[in-house]
């Protein structure tokens, strides 16, 4: 029988629907297991472009060679691997300034050792108080523009290096950012990849950050070195100031000086009145292996949901990327988004089940309603019983701390709006607000907006396992499901696990409002034969012609006794895992 028969047969989609023949793995049906990538017998060439890499001491995955360098440059200073990371998060906003930057939001999952514990940090920024659903409404707006500083939230990844550096680090801001000041300062070539997005826009289309980035109105060129003086000199205030030369200094009057000059609501108080928040992060089992993400604003339980479903079936039973192992996977997908339009929210302004959301109970609920031989094309949320461009970074260090860290100015460049000075575009987060007064996600001032960017995590038996992230707006959810069925289901090693060819569904629902309509669509990467996309045609699905990219990952695996770590970065984008 050929895939394209196997779901043609019921006997056939029976066999791996478990949830009508036998009941789901359990954490003691499947207690978890030495990963098999470390068998050297089962290693094969699946898309093995690069080995992943093994060390002990320190590592640092990134999606820019001059930003991990940086950051292992600080593990071997003596700094820990948040160090690192405040480091490597710098470095990319000088290196990637259209995906990252200090315009924009990060969030982190961290481990520390000596504690023996997972701390998650949220530091997103809020809408400003003088900005309402009534103001947007009056304005005759039915969405934010992204070119305005109306789509302006306060930037939180400032005040994010400040905590995490505070509580946790060891070399404090000023070492943390020497590189980047330099790097900055005196400049870099940029790489093919990275000069296209210098060259994407005309000074016409984003006017307001034309003197930064086309210098002089040259656009730089692949192998052109790139300076950004401006940025360097916010970099040096931050590092003598701390966080409050961002949020009452200088650029904090920059910020709010652009803000009134075109027209938004941003004021000193939206800046001096920040604050990023310690969260716990929330998890559920995947076959005896706890993945973590960032509670919402964010959109990271929609991994969690996914896999619940997911391990309602016998997915390692499939070949890895067989039409039978997709079409789950595109259908688990599909109800955890149109729970997302509904659901995700800021908790402190709408009550978010998210409990209920990630229970093994909803999933099993959800994944009754998957047919194993059609396409669903009408998808709707469950009732709770109520009362691109982003950079993915990971390090660890010699005494068993990792990080797990995203970070983000959400479109590229954000709002293509500079202000003046600075030397970095602000964030266009709040765009994401729905300007329905019945949604969850409705803006309203001082409310964070529903964020996209999700870092993430696995332990087994409380201890640490994998820090790991996948770039790309609503790719990020489905990219987290993908690598964890890769590395559990499949035995993927680190590096295996990204590379693999990846399939991405998009549909008409939104966390601004609205669900989906029909089935939604299909992309597939390249590397995928055409049997695999006729066969998700015949189950129904419409598969969108030729090939994308999807997302942009990077992780680190742990094993103890002796302590390792095994690294793995995305061939997609121009970065690297380098450890010692």
């Amino acid at each position: 029988m050929n895939r394209r028969q196997f779901f043609q047969s019921t006997a056939a989609g029976a066999a791996i629907l478990s949830l009508a023949t036998r009941r789901a793995l359990s954490v003691e049906d499947s207690p978890g297991r030495t990963p098999p990538f470390l068998d050297l017998e089962r290693l094969d060439a699946r898309n093995r472009n690069r080995s992943t890499v093994v060390c002990q001491r320190g590592i640092v995955c990134s999606s820019q060679p001059l930003a991990t360098m940086a950051g292992v440059d600080v593990l071997k200073a003596g700094g820990n691997c948040v160090d690192a990371a405040i480091c490597t998060n710098a470095m990319l906003g000088v290196t990637e300034p259209a995906s990252n930057g200090i315009g924009g939001d990060l969030f982190a999952i961290l481990w520390v050792e000596k504690d023996q514990k997972l701390y998650g940090l949220n530091a997103s920024g809020r809408a400003p108080y003088n900005w309402s659903l009534q103001d947007a409404l009056d304005m005759g707006l039915d969405s934010i523009p992204r070119q305005s500083p109306l789509s302006w939230s306060v930037p939180g990844c400032v005040s994010g290096w400040g905590m995490l550096s505070e509580r946790f680090g060891t070399l404090g801001l000023d070492k943390c950012l020497e590189a980047a000041i330099e790097y900055a300062r005196e400049g870099f070539p940029l790489s093919p990849l990275i000069s296209t997005h210098f060259s994407a826009w005309t000074d016409d289309e984003a006017p307001h950050m034309a003197a930064v980035y086309h210098p002089e109105g040259s656009v730089p060129q692949y192998g052109e070195v790139f300076r950004n003086p401006l940025l360097a000199r916010s970099y040096e205030a931050i590092a003598q100031n701390g966080p409050a030369a961002f949020y009452e200094g200088e650029i904090a009057e920059r910020i709010v000086a652009k803000s009134e000059e075109l027209g938004g609501r941003m004021e000193m108080r939206d800046l001096r009145d920040h604050r990023s928040d310690w969260v716990d992060p929330v998890s559920s089992s995947y076959r005896g292996w706890d993945v973590w993400e960032i509670p919402p604003s964010g959109q990271g339980i929609a991994a969690l949901q996914i896999l619940n479903m997911l391990e309602r079936f016998d997915i390692g039973a499939l070949d890895a990327n067989s039409p039978e192992h997709l079409h789950l996977f595109i259908e688990a997908k599909k109800l955890a988004f149109e729970d997302r339009a509904v659901y995700y929210a800021d908790p402190e302004f709408a009550d978010v089940p998210t409990e209920w959301l990630i229970s093994k109970e909803y999933a099993r609920e959800r994944a009754a309603l998957i047919d194993p031989k059609r396409a669903s094309t009408e998808v709707r949320p469950g009732v709770p019983e109520l009362d691109s461009d982003t950079v993915y970074l990971t390090a660890a260090d010699g005494e068993g701390n990792m990080i797990s860290l995203i970070q983000s100015i959400y479109a590229g460049f954000g709002s293509t709006i500079c202000p003046d000075g600075v030397g970095f575009p602000m964030q266009n987060r709040g765009e994401s607000f729905a300007l329905d007064p019945g949604h969850r996600n409705k803006l309203e001032p001082h409310k964070r907006p529903f964020h996209t960017i999700i870092p993430a995590f696995m332990t087994r038996n409380g201890r640490p396992v994998m820090s790991f992230g996948v770039m790309g707006g609503d790719f990020q959810p489905q990219g987290h499901a993908q690598v964890v069925m890769n590395m559990i289901d499949f035995g993927m090693s680190p590096q295996q696990a990204g590379e693999q060819p990846r399939v991405e569904h998009s549909g008409s629902s939104s966390f601004r409002g609205g669900l989906m309509d029909g089935g939604g669509r299909v992309r597939l990467e390249r590397g995928f034969s055409e049997d695999v996309r006729q066969a998700l045609e015949d189950l129904g699905h419409e598969v969108r012609p030729g090939v994308g990219a999807h997302g942009g990952y990077q992780a680190i695996w742990r094993e103890d006794q002796p302590l390792r770590y095994f690294g793995g970065s995305d061939p997609r984008l121009d970065g690297c895992a380098i450890g010692y």
